[in-house]
């Protein structure tokens, strides 16, 4: 029995080494040598293991240079897009968060890493639950994830330092501009159903202050304040 036990925990260990080499060389490779230079952002990026927020026959991809599907037809984003749009939203380990778009968790889990409390709204039953489920089991509390539209944001939390919107808008959604503190800063895909500029936006002065960052392509938001049905 205690030779069966230490094969388990050396495949057990032998797995942990091979994805933290996976986790390094997507970091060198596919984000820090595109020009990605937080090092709070590759640092969170090197810890959290991406694969754990990968099912099915995806898994083997979690580290791969392009987006990952994950179940209710959504996707997990490239790695360097996540890497670009959490390092222009500039965190500090005090910010408050709203994240629109849950999705698998993994981009949860790095904005748990980096800010203080982190809000993350998700249409999607399934996805939200499994995203509690994986985050719960990884050892992250300072997350709280809802269900529910949103474009329509989170006010009774607000305001809130930094918003990141996962999902693309036809246009800035008012309501979640509205929730940014004043110096707050959102990363937003904004365009048509077929293709997006990634924006970063300032309230400054409660004025909005956009500028563009590359182009992109994003499942659709879906709400009052978005499209209203799927692409």
């Amino acid at each position: 029995m205690t030779g069966i036990l230490e094969l388990c925990a050396m495949s057990s260990d032998s797995q942990t080494d091979a994805s933290a080499v996976q986790r390094q060389h997507m970091v060198d490779v596919q984000v820090r040598a595109r020009g990605i230079r937080d090092e709070r952002v590759l640092a969170a990026m090197e810890r959290v293991p991406r694969h754990e927020f990968v099912g099915g026959k995806y898994r083997d991809q979690a580290y791969e240079d392009h987006p990952v599907p994950i179940d209710e037809g959504q996707t997990l984003s490239q790695p360097y897009i996540v890497a670009l749009m959490l390092a222009a939203l500039s965190l500090r380990p005090s910010d408050k968060v709203l994240e629109i778009g849950t999705g698998s968790g993994y981009q949860t889990a790095l904005l748990c890493e980096l800010a203080a409390t982190v809000y993350s709204i998700e249409r999607h039953t399934s996805l939200a639950a499994a995203a509690e489920f994986t985050l719960t089991r990884l050892g992250y509390s300072n997350y709280k994830i809802l269900v529910g539209d949103g474009s329509e944001g989170l006010p009774e939390t607000a305001p809130y330092n930094a918003i990141i919107v996962s999902a693309a808008a036809p246009r800035i959604p008012g309501p979640l501009f509205d929730q940014l503190a004043e110096d707050g800063r959102m990363v937003i895909p904004v365009g048509s159903p077929h293709a997006q500029e990634l924006q970063l936006i300032r309230k400054q002065l409660g004025e909005q202050r956009a500028s563009v960052m590359e182009g992109c392509r994003f499942v659709p938001l879906v709400g009052a304040y978005g499209y209203d049905m799927d692409w």
